[in-house]
């Protein structure tokens, strides 16, 4: 039985023969010096050096992680992104202060020795000794080194930074043969730069560099005498040693460094004792990680960014290789968001729709012909307290939006008229569109199979007094629910699937939009803001759509080497016909100029078009509208499809009941005007639609003066809630709501449904 101290401890020769057999025979003999007796610690040097032996001959050191940075198209930092606050400096760009207090207080002969200091063994053996306990370590700044290499391979997971970092005689072996190597091949002052750069200095902050600006808010080169003692002493234990929790301990470990200085010759004993009075003078800067901190409200679209690199093919075969790159960081991350266009959306929001109104609003807006998102906001704040949210109300639910989007309205009913035109229906053509019918008997489908109105559902339009014969021109301005429901009976279903597919146009899940009449022409369907800023793009560019893109380039910084990274294009293809496009852009300028959207129209003769939607029981509400050089989508609803707004406050104005024009109308036309300031104003080329055999009259407008805002009244004409009256899904049972039978599932999470023929979009 090994003899132990009066405390049950291990004895002082214990302890002492314990750290020899872990640092200087796993040292020392390894080293290539032997050492005698060694056996009464139970470990043979024979098989010492054959494990030593067994160990691969280089260290790989992955590249440090980083900081990314994100950018705007400007250049201007939009935020900063990274599992380990790091930015590299080469030596030259470290305090000398801080080169001499590092080496000082962790390994003073680390110019002197080798990859093991048998002098520090030796001190520290006897130290240990006289205390009793481990009071000093000796391991030198290069073996430090290697483990700090180790931890860093270990990333963010426990067990293998737990491997990296236990105490046992085999991590000692390893690395004490790669010091040997990183020794012989680096060099002293690389290693040491290496040293600087890869520790961890507490508060978040790896490397001297992050560590300067997190206490002192300055350059690690322009680091003081005191300062650099400081940080050099925070290295032992950054949390014992924090100097913002505990300035006390701070000041007396820094004090412990100057000395230290002072005694090796490093800096004049009056230096170190006049140090050693100063304050500690910290300026703190807190750390700014993640897309929570984006200037100008762009933290949505930095978390689109960061779900796009993390998605998407080009940066990784699989997520995992994605996740690795993104995790290592050190990227600097152009983008597509224009800062002007950014700040005027965010401006516009906050004028309209308060934070903490029951409902929010989402704002996208996208270049024509490019593909390229240069604004994306809304009004609940991106975070997790009240009135926060980590949903993006933008996009799909694959890049973190809603689970399906949200119902659209009457700005489904354009892709309806572009397929019928493109079908060869002319721009006048005329329906009787009578204010209520039943839906067509049978419907086409692309599968050759109809869609049969089983339940002879019927469907109506905003007022009585909306009664055809409309012709396509007038039937647009007033979103006419009836004539776009003969069209789609007219032209069947599938030519407007491939005018959707040629859009871009899915549901906000990913799936396809779904083969119904209310899907396809009263816009039940959910669908997210992007896509459909995306899709009237298409009819500025004059029928060519681009797929969304919001990065321009990436830079990588790899070691000391910086290199540009490939990132997804933009692929633009033809939609539509020019012709067909004009007529479109014709037909939805009226909207703006004399129809449902006047009060979204921009003014100073800038050329507009767009088109308003509001969906059963004014649960959303839309404008979609663009001009020749930007296209911009507005949503106005609750998350949860709960709040009908009727008798609301939005941004401090009541409403007896929300339209499209009269809510997400306004907020487009602020976001586009600030966009567009001082840029070009180019014209549509429009062409020539005669009006048709019924005039709009003022009976046809709403009591506010508006024409209907597309579609069915969303409490119904004469008190009906339900504007598709009756309509059901395929089968599919669920609640009642309207006199719509829902899918049970309609309401998951923070989305709504969309499937089946229930969901209610309308004008």
């Amino acid at each position: 039985m090994p003899k132990k101290s009066s405390g049950g401890g291990l004895t002082a020769t214990q302890q002492a023969a314990k750290f020899l057999g872990v640092s200087v025979l796993a040292g020392a003999v390894l080293a290539g010096i032997a050492l005698p007796a060694v056996g009464a610690l139970g470990l043979a040097a024979k098989g010492s050096v054959e494990s030593f032996d067994e160990l691969p001959a280089n260290l790989k050191t992955p590249p440090l992680s980083q900081r990314t940075t994100i950018l705007d198209a400007e250049g201007d930092q939009i935020a900063t992104v990274y599992s380990r606050d790091r930015t590299v400096v080469d030596l030259k760009n470290i305090s000398p202060y801080m080169q001499k207090a590092i080496v000082a207080i962790e390994d003073s002969r680390f110019y002197q020795h080798g990859a093991v200091d048998l002098k520090g063994v030796l001190r520290a053996l006897n130290k240990n000794a006289q205390s009793g306990g481990v009071s000093e370590g000796a391991s030198t700044l290069t073996q430090q080194y290697v483990k700090n290499v180790f931890v860093e391979e270990a990333g963010d997971d426990p067990t293998k930074v737990a491997q990296a970092t236990q105490q046992t005689i085999g991590r000692k072996i390893r690395e004490l043969k790669y010091a040997i190597q990183v020794e012989e091949e680096l060099g002293k002052k690389k290693i040491l730069e290496n040293y600087l750069n890869i520790t961890f200095f507490g508060q978040q902050a790896y490397g001297v560099e992050a560590a300067s600006q997190r206490y002192f808010s300055k350059h690690a080169k322009d680091l003081t005498l005191a300062e650099s003692a400081l940080l050099a002493g925070i290295v032992q234990s950054p949390s014992r040693y924090d100097p913002v929790n505990d300035e006390a301990e701070a000041v007396k470990r820094r004090n412990v460094v100057l000395e230290r200085m002072a005694e090796v010759g490093d800096v004049s004993r009056a230096e170190a004792d006049k140090a050693k009075e100063a304050p500690l003078g910290l300026k703190v800067t807190q750390p700014k990680n993640g897309c929570i901190t984006a200037v100008q409200g762009a933290s949505f679209f930095c978390k689109y960014v960061e779900r796009v690199f993390l998605s998407d093919p080009v940066f990784g075969k699989t997520k995992e290789e994605r996740a690795k790159v993104w995790n290592r960081g050190g990227l600097t991350i152009r983008t597509t968001l224009d800062p002007q266009a950014q700040a005027s959306v965010q401006d516009s929001l906050k004028d309209h729709v308060y934070k903490s109104d029951k409902v929010a609003a989402a704002a996208t807006l996208v270049e024509p012909g490019t593909g390229k998102i240069l604004g994306m906001g809304q009004s609940k704040p991106y975070g997790y307290g009240k009135n926060e949210t980590e949903y993006n109300f933008s996009v799909d639910a694959s890049m973190g939006g809603s689970n399906f989007g949200f119902p659209t309205g009457s700005t489904f009913k354009p892709f309806v008229a572009a397929a019928a035109l493109e079908q060869g229906k002319p721009p006048t053509q005329s329906y009787p569109a009578p204010y209520k019918m039943p839906y067509p008997q049978q419907v086409q489908t692309c599968s050759g199979k109809p869609w049969v109105n089983t339940n002879n559902e019927t469907l109506e339009n905003e007022a009585e007094s909306e009664v055809g014969p409309y012709a396509l021109r007038e039937a647009m301005e007033l979103s006419v629910n009836t004539y776009f429901v003969q069209m789609l009976g007219d032209i069947g279903m599938c030519p407007v699937v491939k005018m959707t597919d040629a859009l871009g146009v899915v549901q906000g899940n990913g799936e396809k939009v779904p083969e119904v009449p209310s899907s396809m022409t009263l816009g039940s369907t959910g669908l997210s803001p992007l896509t459909m800023a995306s899709a009237y793009a298409a009819f500025a560019s004059r029928g060519m759509y681009c797929t969304p893109v919001a990065i321009e380039s990436i830079t990588q910084t790899v070691g000391g080497s910086k290199k540009s990274l490939e990132v997804p294009k933009s692929t633009c293809s033809r939609a539509m016909s020019e012709k067909t496009a004009d007529s479109i852009n014709t037909l939805l300028s009226g909207v703006v100029d004399s129809g449902t959207g006047q009060q979204a129209g921009l003014s100073g003769g800038r050329a507009n078009a767009g088109k308003t939607g509001t969906t059963d029981e004014r649960k959303n509400a839309w404008f979609v509208g663009y001009t020749p050089n930007l296209s911009g989508a507005v949503w106005v609803g609750s998350a949860s499809q709960k709040v009908k707004m009727t008798n609301i406050s939005i941004g401090g104005t009541y409403h007896a009941q929300v339209y499209g024009g009269d809510t997400p109308g306004p907020i487009w036309r602020d976001a586009m005007t600030g966009a567009l300031e001082g840029k070009e104003a180019p014209s549509f080329n429009l062409i020539s639609i005669p009006s048709g055999e019924k005039d709009p009259k003022e009976d046809d407008r709403d009591d506010s003066g508006r024409g209907n805002d597309g579609g069915s009244n969303d409490d119904g004409s004469n008190g009906d809630e339900g504007f598709i009256g009756g309509l059901v899904d395929d089968g599919t049972t669920g609640d009642t709501s309207g006199g719509i039978t829902l899918p049970d599932n309609l309401f998951q999470g923070q989305g709504n449904g969309g499937g089946g023929n229930g969901g209610g979009g309308r004008g």
